[in-house]
Parts: structure tokens; C-alpha cells; sequence
């Protein structure tokens, strides 16, 4: 019995088939172009294992529709990736995978799930994931159940203040300053010219970046009270910042909520880059399982 993951990122798309141990038997990347390039190697990877998989899980960048009720359920909606706005993700591999079942929900939601079930979420109530890298975006798991509503969480586009030092009115063409246009990848090369990859530690931006993301987790201990706070993506290969960013939290909260261990409160990845993957086999698991 063999399960599949699409991870679909801005970036790039990962494709695995694993078994239920959560183990990965193949996986492969490729780059993120439009649909007409990008679905047919999806689809040309799942084909070969048609016959053993029971089901398939998709974590899609987004936003997305993912109201089974839905004239639209199953969408790229208003993403700021123009050739995939209104593109229907999941009716496009129902029509080449009639018999297979699926399960929808955003890219951040996918590697959510894979730290609750395999990473540093592990016998936690209420877990909370950001992935920072070419955008911001969040989610939020209690008790295994996704935290949703009329859609899914947006955390990315939380609107944040400037640092004191950063005249940056940021890149986000909805809402300027929100975390995604303060502190995603593209804001940073945008405001300093190099790719946040290569700055240097000692760079006085990142005192800026831990800022905002000190913000997004101060706003989410507010809200949510999450028993622990997860930060993945690209930007936070920067172990460096770790130590920033619970230096800046701490003055932000002021011994205002007692939250557990600061270093146990505040973690990147167990999982690192397999969060994604690991979270849509499992949750191919479980709708297959329904």
C-alpha cells in the first residue's frame, strides 16, 4: 500500500511516493513554471505507480479554495503567481487519476502536519508552523484538526511595524508591510540587493529579520497560545537567528504570558525540508483511511 505527496511550493514542486511507515521510495523536484509545464511531470511521476497508490495528499501554495462544498474547491485562487490564478489543482489530476482519492490543503498546513506527526510537535496539543522563505505563510493544528474557517489561515499577511532603522515599505503588492513584505526572501534582495542566502552573519539586517518574526510569534502567542511555535523555510536555514529571535520576543512580551522554555517554545524543524513531504503522506494516510 503505497501513498502519494505533492508538495507544491512557489519555488518548486516535490513529488514522493512513500509507504505507511512514512518512509519515501522515490521522490523528485522540479522547478515551479507554469501549469501547462509544471502538472504534466506531476502527473508523469504518479502514472508509473498508479496501480499500488491508495491515495494522494497535495500541500499547495496558495491562497487556495478548500471548501469541499465549493464551486471552486480544489483552486489556486487570487496567488500572486499569475498563470496559476484560478487554476483547478485538484480537478486537473482527478481527470488523470479517476480512481485515486485526495486530500487539499496549503503547502504550510502539509508541513504542519509532518512536525505534529513526526517532528517536534509529537505529543503537543496545539502546534504552530511558519515556513519563511519565498513568502511567510502559517499553520495551526490542535489536536490534529487544522485550525480553519471560511479559509485557511494567512498568517504570512499579518501586518507588522517597521524596525526603527528599516524605511523599507515593503514588497507585498496587497498589504506592503505585512511579515510576507517585511521579512520574506524576495523583500529581503529587494531592500539590500543580495540574496538573503549570502549575507553574512554578522549583517546588521538580520537583527531586523528576527524584529518582524519576534512580531509574528508575539502575535501568535497572543492569540493562539500554542504549545509550540515551529519556524521552517529557506530563511530560517540561518541558525543564527534562533538566538535573535528569542532575544527579540523577550522584549516584546515582557514577562507578560508565561510560555513554556524559550529554547523548547521557539524551534526550527525537526523534519527540515522533509516537513512537507512527511505531511502529505500522512495525511494521504488518513484520507485514505476515511
Amino acid at each position: 500500500m503505497l501513498y502519494g505527496a505533492i508538495e507544491a511550493g512557489g519555488t518548486k514542486f516535490v513529488c514522493a511516493v512513500g509507504n505507511a511507515q512514512l518512509e519515501v521510495i522515490e521522490r523528485v523536484s522540479f522547478e515551479t513554471l507554469n501549469p501547462g509545464e509544471t502538472m504534466p511531470q506531476v502527473v508523469s511521476f504518479f502514472k508509473k505507480y498508479e496501480t499500488e497508490l491508495s491515495s494522494i495528499a497535495v500541500g499547495s501554495f496558495g491562497p487556495i479554495d478548500i471548501h469541499p462544498e465549493s464551486k471552486t474547491y480544489g483552486y489556486i485562487t487570487s496567488t500572486p503567481k499569475i498563470p496559476w490564478r484560478n487554476f483547478d489543482f485538484i480537478g486537473y489530476l482527478k481527470r488523470n487519476f479517476e480512481k485515486i482519492p485526495f486530500y487539499w490543503t496549503t503547502d504550510v498546513n502539509a508541513a504542519a502536519y509532518g512536525e505534529y506527526i513526526a517532528g517536534h510537535g509529537q505529543g503537543h496539543s496545539l502546534v504552530v508552523y511558519y515556513t519563511v522563505g519565498t513568502g511567510i505563510g502559517g499553520g495551526a493544528l490542535q489536536n490534529g484538526r487544522f485550525i480553519e474557517g471560511f479559509s485557511h489561515p494567512e498568517m504570512g499577511h499579518m501586518i507588522v511595524r517597521n524596525h526603527p532603522d528599516d524605511h523599507f515599505k515593503g514588497n507585498c503588492p496587497y498589504h506592503q508591510n505585512c511579515l510576507e513584505g517585511m521579512a520574506a526572501g524576495p523583500a529581503i534582495e529587494k531592500r539590500i540587493g543580495i540574496k538573503g542566502q549570502d549575507l553574512k552573519e554578522d549583517h546588521p539586517f538580520w537583527d531586523m529579520e528576527a524584529f518582524y518574526i519576534a512580531q509574528c510569534i508575539h502575535n501568535t502567542t497572543m492569540m493562539f497560545s500554542p504549545d509550540i511555535i515551529i519556524l521552517g523555510g529557506g530563511v530560517m536555514k540561518q541558525v543564527h537567528l534562533q538566538e535573535k529571535i528569542h532575544r527579540e520576543f523577550s522584549k516584546l512580551n515582557q514577562n507578560y504570558v508565561a510560555h513554556p522554555k524559550i529554547e523548547e517554545y521557539i524551534v526550527f524543524p525537526k523534519l527540515g525540508d522533509q516537513a512537507g513531504i512527511i505531511g502529505c503522506l500522512g495525511l494521504a494516510q488518513k484520507i485514505a483511511s476515511n
